[in-house]
This record gives structure tokens, C-alpha cells and sequence, in this order.
């Protein structure tokens, strides 16, 4: 389904969970923005997020949202 391999389970889990894997080093709040910045920045990306129901008010994100920001953004 995607085309790079990932070695990183693909369940559903929180947009602040996701994003302190990308940037352990920052606060929730600061690694949620920088997330959120990263997905607005890339419209391939945003497309398909949208396409499979995400906006960025939600918390959760579905393991389709999680497998497509891994997919365009690499495991972190």
C-alpha cells in the first residue's frame, strides 16, 4: 500500500502522541504545531489527509492518517 517500508506499527493513536515521536525534545504543544505545520506545508499530503477525513482540529488520528503521514513525512 505505501511505497516505503516503515518499521513502525500503524494504529490509531493522539496528533500529541504522534508528534512527541517526531520531536521528543519539545513541549506537546510546540511538537503538535510543528506537526501541524509540517502536514499544512505539504500539499500532496494535506490532500489525501483530507480526502480520508482529517482536519486539524481533530486529536485522534485514525491509523490511515497515521500510515499517511508516515508515508510522506518517514517514520520519526
Amino acid at each position: 500500500m505505501y511505497d516505503r517500508e516503515i518499521d513502525f506499527d500503524i494504529v490509531p493513536m493522539s496528533k500529541q502522541e504522534l508528534a512527541q515521536l517526531y520531536a521528543p525534545n519539545l513541549t506537546p504543544h510546540s511538537a503538535v504545531n510543528r506537526l501541524a505545520l509540517w502536514i499544512e506545508r505539504h500539499p500532496t499530503l494535506s490532500a489525501e489527509l483530507a480526502a480520508n477525513g482529517y482536519r486539524k482540529t481533530l486529536r485522534m488520528l485514525t491509523s490511515r492518517h497515521v500510515g499517511l503521514i508516515l508515508k510522506y513525512l518517514g517514520a520519526p
